[in-house]
């Protein structure tokens, strides 16, 4: 790769490079009106090498930025300009050029002399605006005439530079006269040694001159230093206004700059996901003609600039397979227009009835619809404050204490804790529901598959760090009313942390997890990454499902907006029957031609032959297409292998997110379900995280109450800890194997396989209990699927709830 960094811009050759063609046919914008954004597609010389780069730029309030594509608005901006201080030059038909003076210079394309003659429009009526806006804040703030209009904003850079230039020659004639004034003290103060030392009167006349005059040139270089200290601090005074009134003029516009980068992004964001989407449908669904014509548009952008950016070594993830059209034979004439995998699979086993898939697609259907009146849940929250953050007042409190016990303050946080965000896992708890009424265990798995990507769709936005649960604090989702099910977590480990969940539904299906964090900061990003399997178990069929979680890594940790991304692969495992669907999710890479957040997957038998093909996105859908028939050919992979060629039949849907509520960005970006999580309910366990006060009191925006509550909560548990260590000792308790097996002892397990959760384990919570804690709704176990110890409930919960005995509860609060 040829380095980029440190190599001028050079202007291209007139005539001698030229713009590739163009690849899309762009539609035809209307004469921007004064104020307006505008926004297209241009093309940007960038150097010999590469010639001119088809680049979407965007005018908002007096600035022009560019993007590499779309999608690039709401994290990365390549280079902006101010069009209050640039010059716009035509060259030909279809150039012009944009500087500012020579630091920054964009010789630009258009793809015909109709669209470079509305961008000079557009760009000339937002640089007379943003001069205006700039010469109104100048006038308010000094009293010296703002530059004339033909002069531009050079005139006015000209002014600043002179204005340093004269400050500097200011600073430089104080600079000599401290000199002077030191220079002649000292001879003064020799002259008036040696006068008290002169007997002779002839002498006495002659030292009483030379005083006179070192006296005389100490008072004129006194008087000259006084002089320039007026004139530096009159200069400075008659600027200084203008200086702040210029400085707070930038902030504001920062400000604004940014809400409408922030709103673009929001109102293209539907159009750039449809785009996305026509990506991943295999070539029976797309046009020949575009879809060469997007080819060409990818190498396009694929293209490097001289800008500064960062770079990676890591290469661009190649795809593992090639997906192309099925031969016509494969494809059966279809009288329902019903969306599901049963209707394929009929040639297969012909057991499922349309009736019957359409009850499983249908939420609506008369199954699920109850007489009792449903509880109506609540769709706001009070919106964030905009506290701002002294880190200062963070790292004054962190001195002279233990890493272990600096009290973080609510401001990373969102109003929910740990267990609330493992349950919202259920948000798209119907494609197990229609997992259930699957008989065929290939199906069922790719609703099973989608089910583990549907989870990560919430993450896309939420930045904010969940409260570390309390140990013994427990959270529990009753919606059997609405939904069919019930979720119960438990915090059953705090050194390490570690949670339990289990869900189980009407529906015929069960979800079980127990997941510790373990984390990585590596200096820019903090990797996340989740510990534990997660176990899916279906009753009619008796399939048991494993997965575990991939890796989470929250960039610009130190500096620049936070953004999530998700990366690594997951094995869904059917243990029942050897099926397998292997799933890979891209990371993110500036290099990469393939759509953001891209997930793609195979669902393969037991003998490792392809059923079906799934791919999407994590934070907007998935589809599947069936493979018909797969061979070895197409390009060479990344380890020198050919890649697999599938031939698949038309893509169909299996999941799509649900769009988020109106104002969820002023709500932590929560969810429809996750708006309701921290909603008070009555009968709830005392230990529940509803009734946790710190987060109670972020959530409704008291945040210094709510980081005094927090750090009373924190040295509470330290204490209940330290006491039950002591207790621990006192009394003896036998070791960590001895908990295990009085752990297992009920359990049906096999008596040999306790000796697996003695040994040691990749994580420490796998192999002990060094909280000397137990939990109250869940025991230690060996999983018979995984071999892995792990929580599994005990029951009792709901029971106790119906009851109203929570006497068994710690009081943790």
């Amino acid at each position: 790769m040829m380095c980029r960094r440190g190599t001028k811009q050079i202007g291209p050759p007139s005539d001698t490079v030229k713009p590739r063609a163009v690849v899309m046919s762009e539609p035809k914008a209307p004469i921007p009106a004064p104020g307006d954004t505008y926004k297209g597609w241009l093309f940007k010389w960038t150097n010999y090498i590469k010639g001119y780069q088809r680049r979407w730029f965007v005018l908002s309030n007096g600035l022009l930025s560019y993007y590499r594509t779309q999608a690039e608005m709401g994290h990365t901006c390549r280079g902006t300009i101010n069009l209050a201080t640039a010059n716009i030059a035509v060259e030909d038909s279809c150039n012009f050029v944009i500087s500012n003076g020579g630091t920054q210079t964009y010789h630009l394309k258009a793809s015909s002399e109709v669209e470079r003659q509305r961008w000079i429009t557009a760009l000339e009526l937002a640089k007379a605006k943003a001069f205006r806006m700039q010469a109104e804040s100048d006038d308010s703030g000094d009293e010296s005439s703002p530059p004339a209009s033909g002069q531009g904003g050079g005139s006015r850079n000209s002014e600043v530079q002179s204005t340093l230039r004269t400050l500097g020659s200011k600073v430089e004639d104080l600079s000599t006269c401290n000199d002077l004034i030191a220079k002649h003290g000292s001879a003064l103060q020799r002259s008036l040694s040696e006068l008290e030392g002169v007997r002779l009167e002839g002498q006495t006349s002659e030292k009483i001159r030379q005083v006179t005059e070192r006296a005389t040139l100490f008072r004129i270089t006194s008087n000259a230093m006084i002089n320039a200290c007026r004139d530096f601090l009159a200069l400075a005074q008659a600027h200084s206004k203008r200086w702040q009134k210029a400085l707070q003029a930038e902030r504001e516009q920062r400000v604004r700059l940014e809400e409408t980068l922030e709103q673009l992004a929001k109102q293209h964001n539907h159009l750039e996901r449809a785009f996305r989407g026509a990506t991943v449908l295999p070539p029976s669904q797309s046009n020949p003609a575009i879809d060469s014509k997007g080819s060409a548009a990818s190498k396009g952008d694929a293209s490097d600039e001289d800008e500064e950016n960062e770079f990676f070594d890591a290469c661009e993830d190649v795809q593992e397979f090639i997906t192309v059209p099925a031969d016509p034979k494969y494809h059966r004439r279809s009288g329902s227009n019903v969306s599901g995998i049963s209707s394929e699979l009929g040639m297969d086993d012909g057991t499922t009835s349309l009736d019957e898939q359409s009850l499983a697609s249908n939420p609506e259907s008369p199954q699920s619809q109850e007489v009792v009146p449903v509880r109506k849940r609540r769709t706001r929250i009070p919106d964030k404050p905009n506290y701002s953050l002294n880190l200062w007042s963070i790292m004054k409190n962190c001195i002279g204490k233990e890493l272990s016990k600096i009290p973080m303050p609510v401001n990373f946080n969102e109003p929910l804790s740990m267990l609330q965000r493992l349950s919202e896992d259920l948000e798209y708890y119907e494609l197990l529901d229609r997992a259930a009424k699957c008989q065929n265990s290939l199906e069922q798995m790719c609703y099973v598959a989608a089910f583990t990507v549907s989870s990560y769709s919430t993450t896309v936005h939420r930045t904010g760090k969940p409260f570390n649960p309390l140990l013994g604090e427990t959270f529990e989702l009753d919606r059997l009313q609405e939904s069919g099910y019930r979720s119960l977590c438990e915090q059953v480990s705090h050194h390490p942390p570690a949670a339990a969940h289990h869900a189980i539904s009407e529906r015929g299906w069960t979800l079980r997890q127990e997941i510790a964090l373990a984390s990585k900061f590596r200096g820019k990003y903090l990797s996340i990454m989740p510990l534990g399997s997660i176990h899916c178990i279906f009753e009619k069929s008796n399939n048991h499902y494993t997965w575990k979680k991939v890796t989470t890594t929250v960039h610009n940790i130190i500096v620049g907006k936070l953004w999530i991304d998700q990366s690594g692969e997951i094995d869904v495992v059917n243990h029942r029957t050897g099926d397998r669907c292997h799933l890979k999710f891209a990371p993110y890479s500036y290099f990469s031609r393939d759509v953001a957040r891209k997930v793609t997957g195979v669902v393969t038998d037991k003998d490792g032959k392809a059923h079906y093909v799934l791919s999407g996105t994590w934070d907007e859908k998935m589809e599947y297409s069936r493979v018909m028939q797969s061979s070895r050919g197409g390009e060479n992979g990344a380890d020198g292998r050919q890649k697999t060629v599938y031939q698949t039949l038309k893509a169909k849907e299996l999941w799509r997110k649900t769009p988020l509520p109106d104002g969820a960005e002023n709500m932590y970006y929560f969810s429809t379900l996750a708006l309701t999580l921290n909603e008070p309910e009555e009968g709830i366990a005392p230990t529940d995280s509803r009734r946790r006060p710190d987060q109670r009191l972020m959530e409704q925006g008291r945040w210094e109450e709510a980081n005094a509550e927090k750090q009373r909560l924190e040295e509470k548990q330290r204490t209940a800890r330290r006491e039950r260590e002591r207790e621990a000792n006192r009394t003896s308790s036998p070791t960590e194997e001895a908990l295990i097996e009085d752990s297992i002892t009920d359990s049906p397990l096999k008596t040999e396989e306790v000796e697996i959760a003695s040994e040691p384990s990749e994580t420490t919570y796998k192999s002990g209990h060094p909280d000397n804690y137990r939990a109250m709704w869940f025991e230690r176990h060996v999983d018979p699927a995984t071999g892995e110890p792990t929580h599994i409930y005990r029951g009792g919960y709901w029971e106790a709830k119906e009851q109203g005995n929570w006497d068994s509860c710690p009081d943790i609060f």
